[in-house]
């Protein structure tokens, strides 16, 4: 009998994160520390799931719009505008997604066309270059290194841009480094976008989780704004991974052609979801900014405890990841994450998961409790020592 799996399918690789964290499960003992599956370890604020619940318990329940709330899809463009000075249509330019995820599927969908090249940031999260695979397109690595602190620069940029180039995939504050581009990074890049005619898709989803500098959204840059797919979501700012949304803004040519998509794949993001959105964005600033600011202080001790033994780490400017080089051990990135999971029970997930300029490196995140993430440290010193 043949075989029935389609050739797209079969090709693509399974996640180099979820490998760890199923070898996690494996693992006969209650004391292995994970800092490898990346979301945030507090709990939703009470506020925002009590406007869920509310909103089920007055039988809330049935599809919304397409495009979401037309209370949530206001409030959004609202709350961007006064955020990064950026003006979207509540009715025209923005769609509600089951996740961030759904968000840069049905954005690669819209755009890409058979063939075309899409440049992806490298290191990336694991899912970018699949769902370039996904749409027909062609990935190809931007690579970003650790002597630029992991941005794109202009003479990165330029030279790895080909008449087959369409669309530059970018993620900043970025998973898995914690780079970040400011707005002189972006300003620098801009002429270069424009001039070569290129979309960005520009996934900030960590964007409130900016530590030393104000996050600026790359469609607020002059003349990338029309040029510009914008996704984000509430998953890592409001500790609501599993409520799975996320959202698109873009301008309306492009996303109308998304919500085609988004109409025929998902018909609409979750409902209870949405009110808790609603009430995130009315009322969550504080608790985002207590979470922000003890993410910041873990930061501080974990990447300094990992410089201390000796796993050189630049200190990362957003999110909740550090990415520190192990090339000093002698072990590749897979070889260190494996035997520190097995010696020392730590879960760490290889630099080479999310892209060829990862490796060398591991991806660690530190949104783990603090007791936790000091032992961790202790234990990763134990094992560097101990090769």
């Amino acid at each position: 009998m043949r075989s029935f799996v389609s050739d797209i399918a079969r090709d693509i690789k399974p996640s180099g994160i979820r490998k760890f964290f199923d070898l996690v499960l494996t693992m006969d003992s209650d004391d292995v520390i994970s800092l490898g599956v990346g979301e945030p370890d507090f709990d939703t604020p009470w506020s925002i799931s009590k406007a869920a619940i509310s909103s089920i318990e007055k039988g809330m329940t049935m599809y919304t719009s397409n495009r979401g709330l037309p209370e949530l899809c206001g409030l959004l463009c609202e709350d961007f505008k006064n955020r990064y000075g950026v003006e979207y249509d509540p009715t025209s330019e923005v769609i509600f997604t089951t996740g961030v995820s759904e968000g840069l599927d049905i954005a690669m969908r819209a755009v890409v066309n058979p063939g075309d090249e899409v440049l992806v940031v490298d290191p990336c999260f694991v899912s970018y270059q699949p769902e370039v695979y996904l749409a027909g397109g062609r990935p190809k690595a931007l690579p970003c290194r650790a002597e630029d602190q992991f941005k794109i620069t202009p003479d990165s940029l330029m030279e790895h841009i080909t008449p087959n180039t369409k669309v530059l995939m970018m993620n900043f504050p970025n998973n898995p480094t914690g780079g970040v581009m400011d707005k002189d990074d972006l300003k620098a890049i801009a002429d270069i976008i424009i001039d070569h005619d290129l979309l960005v898709i520009s996934d900030e989803v960590y964007s409130e989780l900016s530590y030393d500098l104000k996050h600026t959204a790359t469609a607020s840059i002059d003349g990338l704004f029309e040029r510009t797919i914008t996704l984000n979501g509430f998953s890592k700012a409001y500790a609501m991974t599993g409520w799975r949304l996320g959202y698109l803004c873009a301008p309306q040519e492009i996303c109308d052609a998304a919500l085609k998509i988004h109409q025929y794949a998902m018909m609409s993001a979750p409902t209870a979801s949405q009110f808790a959105a609603i009430e995130a964005i009315k009322s969550g600033e504080e608790a985002k900014d207590e979470m922000v600011a003890e993410y910041r202080i873990r930061r501080n001790i974990f990447v300094k405890g990992l410089n201390d033994i000796g796993l050189s780490c630049h200190v990362p400017q957003g999110a909740f990841y550090a990415f520190p080089s192990i090339e000093s051990t002698g072990l590749t990135d897979e070889e260190f994450a494996e035997r520190l999971l097995k010696e020392q029970q730590v879960a760490v997930v290889p630099g080479s998961a999310f892209g060829e300029s990862g490796e060398g490196h591991i991806r660690t995140c530190y949104a783990v409790e603090r007791p936790k993430l000091i032992e961790a440290v202790r234990r990763i010193g134990e094992f560097v020592d101990s090769l």
